[in-house]
C-alpha cells in the first residue's frame, strides 16, 4: 500500500459607469470542492488568453459571444481595464435583463481522450448577489462527428486576490473527446457586470493514483458490566483491521456505551461519558500507533457539565487530531441530558480530506452537504441504527463515498454514485469491511449520457438564494 502526502497549495481600475448601483454580497456559504492541491507542472499549452484588444480582434482570435435565445442574451463588451496581466478583458453586463443568460466561448481542438487538462481562468464581478450561482466557467467536451451532448465540467473556485476569484481545476477528457468549448458565463444577474482575464488550458500529466485502503467495523458488544470491556471487543476488530492493511478503520456508535449495563439496566451517556482524552482514546491510541493507521470511534464525551456524544479522528501516531460533536441528537439522548454540537468540521489526513456524521445526523441533508461542501471526499459514519436508503443517498447527493459501521443495521460502504462497495450484516459479527478506494480515479458516470463530475454541478447549482421557509406549526 503506498500513501502519498497531500501538498496544499484589481487592479483597481475605475470599471465601466453604468447606469445601474453596483454593489458587492459576500456569499455566506462557500463551497470547497476537494483538498487544495499542488498545481500540477505545466504541459502542452492549449490556449493563453491574457491580452484583449476591442470586438474585432476577439472575435477574430475565435471568441464567440452565447446565449441561447436573443431574449435571454445579454451585453458583450471588450474592455482596456480592469484588467490581470496584459490590457483587455472579455465583459459581460446584465442589460437591465434579469432572464439574461450567456457566455463568452471559444473552441479549442486537439483534445486527446482519457488525457487531463489543467484550466484556470480568473474573474471580477460587480453588483452580483451570489456570484457563485451566477459568474461560473464551464467545459463543454464534444466529438465533431458525434451527435450526442458533450460531457460538461463545470469550474471550482480557488483563490481570491484584490477583488479577483480564479476558478481551475483539472479534468480529465471523456471518452472520445477531441474538442472543448471554454464557456465564461454571466446569468440572470440584471445589474451585473463580469470581466473574464487570465485564461488558460494546458495539457498536464495524468495525477498519480490516490488509494486508500478504508475498513469499518461490524461488531456489537453485549452483556459487559464496563466502558473498557466493551471498547476491548471494538480493540480487537482493530486488530483485525490492522493485520488487513487498513489505512483508516470506523468504530461504532458509543463504543464505550453499547452492551454496558448494570443491575440489569442498560447504561446511558451520563454514566460512562468521560473526558477526551481519556482511557477509551489512549487505547485507540495505542493500536493506531501499532498499526500506522488512522482509527475514528464515536463515544460518550463528558467536558465539565456537559456530555457530548462525539466522534474522535486518531492518526497514525496515536494522537488525537480531530473530534466532531454531534449535530443532531434524537429525543432519546436529549433525554439523557446530553448536548448537541455546533459544526461540521472537516479534517485532513495524508490521503485526503475527511468528514465525520453520527447516527442520526444521515436522517437530514444537511450534515453531508456541509462537510462534502468543505471538501469531505469520503464522511464516515458511526450509526447505531438508521435508514441505509437514506445513506446511500447521502452518498449520491454529495457525490462523496460514505463508510458506516451499524448495529441495528448493516455496516456499509457505498461509493459516490451510491455503488456498495462492501456490506456486513448481524450475522458476520464481529469482523470488518474493507474496500480499496482511488480517490483521484473515481468509478466513471454509469449513466448513457456522461455528466461529468456531479460533484461540482450540484454545488454550482444549489439555489442558496432561495429561503426555505420555516414549518408552519
Amino acid at each position: 500500500m503506498f500513501h502519498r502526502t497531500l501538498k496544499k497549495s484589481f487592479k483597481r481600475n475605475n470599471p465601466l459607469v453604468h447606469d445601474f448601483y453596483l454593489r458587492i454580497t459576500l456569499v455566506l456559504a462557500v463551497f470547497y470542492v476537494g483538498p487544495v492541491h499542488a498545481l500540477p507542472p505545466e504541459g502542452k499549452i492549449i490556449l493563453r488568453a491574457d491580452t484583449f484588444a476591442g470586438l474585432s480582434a476577439v472575435t477574430s482570435q475565435g471568441w464567440e459571444q452565447s446565449s441561447q435565445r436573443d431574449e435571454l442574451r445579454p451585453a458583450f463588451f471588450v474592455a482596456e481595464g480592469p484588467s490581470l496581466g496584459g490590457p483587455g478583458a472579455l465583459g459581460i453586463y446584465g442589460a437591465s435583463n434579469g432572464l439574461i443568460r450567456g457566455c463568452w466561448r471559444k473552441l479549442a481542438g486537439g483534445i486527446e481522450a482519457g488525457s487531463h487538462y489543467r484550466f484556470e481562468a480568473s474573474y471580477l464581478a460587480r453588483g452580483i448577489d451570489y456570484p457563485r450561482l451566477k459568474v461560473f466557467a464551464r467545459l463543454n467536451w464534444s466529438n465533431p462527428t458525434d451527435n450526442r451532448p458533450g460531457s460538461r465540467d463545470y469550474v471550482p473556485e480557488l483563490d481570491s486576490n484584490d477583488g479577483w476569484q480564479k476558478v481551475g481545476g483539472t479534468f480529465r477528457a471523456p471518452e472520445g473527446a477531441q474538442e472543448v468549448s471554454i464557456e465564461l458565463f454571466l446569468s440572470h444577474s440584471s445589474q451585473g457586470t463580469v470581466w473574464w482575464d487570465g485564461i488558460t488550458l494546458a495539457q498536464v500529466p495524468d495525477p498519480p493514483r490516490r488509494v486508500v485502503r478504508v475498513g469499518t467495523a461490524n461488531c456489537r458488544p453485549s452483556e459487559n458490566t464496563s466502558s473498557a470491556e466493551s471498547v476491548e471487543e471494538f480493540c480487537q476488530v482493530v486488530e483485525e483491521a490492522g493485520r488487513k492493511g487498513c489505512d483508516i478503520v470506523c468504530l461504532g456508535e458509543g463504543i464505550n456505551l453499547i452492551g454496558v449495563s448494570s443491575g440489569g439496566k442498560a447504561a446511558k451517556y451520563p454514566d460512562i461519558a468521560e473526558p477526551i482524552p481519556g482511557p477509551t482514546t489512549r487505547r485507540l491510541g495505542e493500536l493506531a500507533s501499532k498499526h500506522k493507521m488512522y482509527i475514528i470511534a464515536a463515544l460518550g464525551e463528558r467536558e465539565n457539565h456537559a456530555v457530548y456524544n462525539t466522534a474522535v479522528l486518531i492518526d497514525r501516531r496515536g494522537e488525537i487530531i480531530g473530534k466532531y460533536r454531534k449535530v443532531y441528537l434524537p429525543e432519546g439522548e436529549l433525554d439523557q441530558g446530553c448536548s448537541p454540537g455546533n459544526s461540521y468540521p472537516v479534517f485532513d489526513t495524508d490521503f485526503g480530506r475527511i468528514g465525520i456524521m453520527i447516527c442520526w445526523d444521515s436522517s437530514f441533508p444537511e450534515p453531508a452537504r456541509a462537510l462534502s461542501a468543505g471538501g469531505a471526499e469520503i464522511i464516515f459514519l458511526p450509526i447505531w441504527g438508521g435508514n441505509s436508503t437514506l445513506i446511500r443517498a447521502r452518498a449520491i447527493e454529495n457525490h462523496v463515498y460514505v463508510v458506516s459501521s451499524g448495529y441495528d443495521i448493516p455496516t456499509n460502504i457505498y461509493d459516490i454514485w451510491g455503488t456498495l462497495l462492501g456490506e456486513a450484516t448481524a450475522e458476520e459479527r464481529p469482523g470488518v469491511v474493507t474496500a480499496d478506494i482511488d480517490l483521484n480515479y473515481p468509478p466513471v458516470c454509469p449513466y448513457s449520457w456522461p455528466l461529468g463530475n456531479i460533484r461540482h454541478i450540484f454545488m454550482h447549482e444549489l439555489r442558496n438564494d432561495i429561503r426555505v421557509p420555516a414549518l408552519e406549526h
